[in-house]
């Protein structure tokens, strides 16, 4: 028997009361990592004191966390760009700059975060608290205590934090439910969800009542099922006709679904070629969708006055091999039925073998193969251009009025190849280098 829950249900349900977003778009950016100090101590009666400057905090990370309590990704469809906290600068004493705050952004359970560029999956947020650390922050820069050595007693210079990282990513919810019911507009699907379960949807005699996708939870014997209500399905839906593709997402991730078919006829509509329409749409956008279980409430049996063409329709379902359960939702008739038999699609269910989603390659992003090669090209003027990532970061540590910070920028570039990459280009003594905004002339000493 159905039973409802000893506790207040208020709280049990799911139900849309605010405009309901399942997609946005946002730039995130980590926080840069703290430059390094560049200290000498000073205490009296220390003789060479010598360097003691010490090293930057980390940048803040940019971190997603799945929260129940959301519903909707429209806070995220407004405010596009978030960002983390930079990294504090090293101090004197040896002591370390603060680390950037950490940025979390709170989404609903079922949101898929993908990378833009590649359209890989970072992760799909399915449980609450799942979380994914989506833009590290940038590491610190080491202090200038770093870089003394036996022949560079005082060095006047320190590493620049590492840089902050910017990513645009792609937000996508799916709504995670077992059951979920599908048909055309208007043929019963949200008076099914309010009869089974807690939840409110609007209720009216015209089409597209449901704008927002509804859950409810049915309670039945000694457990419980989600049941979502989709958004009125017609024909063209799988090229975006009517309320389109928008929410047929939202069936993806359910174990079984209840395919709700008005076989009175009060639309004027066949429910063999309602049937079949449906299923094609279903087909059309994705193979995996037709190809889930698929149970047939045959609704508003109460109206039935033609019982040779709806015997006709039962006829149907049997070649089609379909279980049929004939309900009237509004009469609250054979619902209980109906509702067994979803329950056993639920826990008889078996996840196929469908190919996972390319997943984005968080060990590669970080290690970032290419960080210290250094490439050069000569410029329409004439300049001899030196780029790279690991020599930017250099290059920002330089202090260009101390020698031995300048002959180091020198050895990381001829260490590299990069001094051989500009003689192959025609470089050649007296001739300008850029690397930014900066130039210098090149000599052979």
């Amino acid at each position: 028997m159905l039973m409802a829950p000893a506790h207040d249900v208020g709280a049990t349900f799911i139900f849309f009361r605010e405009m309901f977003v399942d997609r946005a778009e946002i730039t995130i950016i980590s926080g840069k990592g703290g430059n390094g100090a560049v200290t000498f101590r000073r205490d009296p009666y220390v003789p060479d004191g010598g360097p003691d400057g010490g090293d930057g905090g980390n940048g803040g990370s940019v971190i997603f966390v799945a929260d129940k309590n959301l519903r909707t990704l429209m806070d995220l469809k407004y405010k596009r760009k978030y960002q983390a906290e930079n990294g504090q600068p090293g101090m004197k004493r040896n002591r370390f700059g603060k680390k950037g705050q950490d940025l979390y952004i709170k989404v609903p359970v079922g949101t898929m975060i993908i990378d833009k560029e590649t359209g890989h999956l970072m992760k799909d947020l399915t449980t609450d608290g799942d979380s994914v650390v989506a833009a590290k922050g940038g590491r610190g820069g080491r202090g200038n205590v770093h870089y003394k050595s036996s022949i560079r007693q005082a060095p006047n210079f320190a590493e620049a934090g590492g840089p902050a990282k910017t990513r645009e990513v792609i937000l996508e919810l799916k709504l995670i439910a077992d059951v979920g019911l599908l048909g055309f507009p208007n043929v019963g699907k949200s008076t099914l969800l309010s009869v089974c379960t807690n939840s409110k949807p609007k209720i009216a005699g015209y089409h597209f009542t449901t704008i927002d996708p509804n859950l409810g939870v049915v309670y039945l014997h000694d457990t419980s099922f989600v049941m979502a209500d989709i958004a009125g399905i017609i024909e063209g839906a799988s090229h975006g006709a009517g309320l389109g593709f928008k929410f047929l997402k939202h069936i993806e991730r359910t174990k079984v679904l209840i395919h709700v078919v008005d076989v009175s006829g009060s639309e004027g509509r066949d429910p063999i070629e309602d049937y079949k329409k449906i299923n094609a749409e279903l087909l059309e956008f994705d193979k995996r969708l037709a190809e889930k279980p698929q149970i047939v409430a045959a609704n508003k049996i109460d109206l039935v006055t033609d019982q040779e063409k709806y015997q006709e329709f039962m006829d149907f379902m049997a070649k089609e091999g379909r279980e049929v359960y004939p309900i009237s939702a509004a009469a609250r008739q054979g619902i209980e039925d109906l509702m067994n038999a979803a329950l056993r699609g639920v826990e008889n269910y078996v996840e196929p073998d469908n190919e996972p989603m390319t997943m984005f390659d968080f060990e590669a992003d970080e290690n970032e193969a290419d960080y210290r090669v250094v490439s050069a090209y000569k410029a329409e003027d004439g300049a001899y251009v030196l780029e790279g990532k690991q020599l930017l970061k250099i290059f920002h540590s330089t202090n260009f009025t101390d020698s031995g910070s300048i002959r180091y920028l020198y050895n990381y570039i001829e260490r590299q190849g990069g001094i051989n990459l500009l003689r192959q280009l025609g470089l050649k003594e007296g001739d300008t280098v850029r690397i930014e905004d900066f130039e210098f002339e090149f000599t052979e000493d």
